[in-house]
């Protein structure tokens, strides 16, 4: 009986706790509180420190693409332009391998309005002149690939690159005078410096054509 009572006793007090403890208008009222007086240490970041954090994080990626023939064109597109293909610079020469007009025109393309938005147009164009370039200079590879003129290595790669900046009857002089017959464009740039940079690619599928045409 005394054990009955204790626990309807222990009972009657958790109900009278609960029922007080819950009662928000007595013990959750914050409507008076106030800081005054006391001593706060917090910190909010200025724009400054928090600028880093949202500046996206771009991934870097470098493509190797050795000695192949898109490393030769890419190489050569980006000594030229950057790799830019709506550039012209102050000659006249356009797009990403920089072409003249006159040149397209010899290659079939009258028209050259839409070259610099047209980037297969303009990837055409450069294999069609390098083909054009390696059928000139066909007997000139066969004999002065692996000699050193000037300086340089001779190499295939190298010729066509040489005749990419100074056309390829500058480019004959000076294999056929052993390198005394020099030639610079007018930014300075010479065919011998071509030959070194663009040596050792492979060039070797590139079909020399004597009239080739941009599709």
């Amino acid at each position: 009986m005394k054990k009955r009572i204790f626990v309807i006793a222990v009972l009657l007090v958790v109900t009278v706790l609960v029922g007080t403890g819950f009662n928000t208008k007595e013990n959750h009222d914050f409507s008076a509180f106030s800081t005054e007086g006391l001593e706060l240490f917090y910190h909010v970041p200025t724009e400054a420190e928090l600028t880093p954090l949202l500046v996206p994080v771009n991934p870097q990626f470098n493509l190797f693409l050795g000695k192949t023939y898109l490393g030769f064109k890419e190489a050569l597109g980006f000594k030229e332009s950057r790799g830019d293909y709506q550039i012209v610079n102050d000659y006249g020469y356009m797009g990403k391998y920089q072409f003249s007009r006159a040149t397209l025109r010899m290659m079939g393309l009258k028209n050259a309005d839409n070259f610099l938005f047209d980037t297969r147009q303009q990837e055409a164009a450069f294999m069609a002149y390098t083909s054009l370039n390696k059928w000139i200079l066909r007997k000139d590879i066969k004999r002065s690939v692996g000699k050193t003129m000037a300086g340089v290595k001779i190499t295939e790669s190298g010729i066509l690159a040489a005749a990419h900046l100074a056309g390829a009857g500058n480019v004959k002089k000076f294999l056929r005078s052993a390198g005394t017959n020099r030639f610079e464009d007018a930014n300075g740039t010479s065919i011998r410096y071509y030959l070194r940079k663009f040596s050792g690619y492979d060039t070797s599928h590139i079909v020399a054509n004597k009239k080739p045409r941009i599709i």
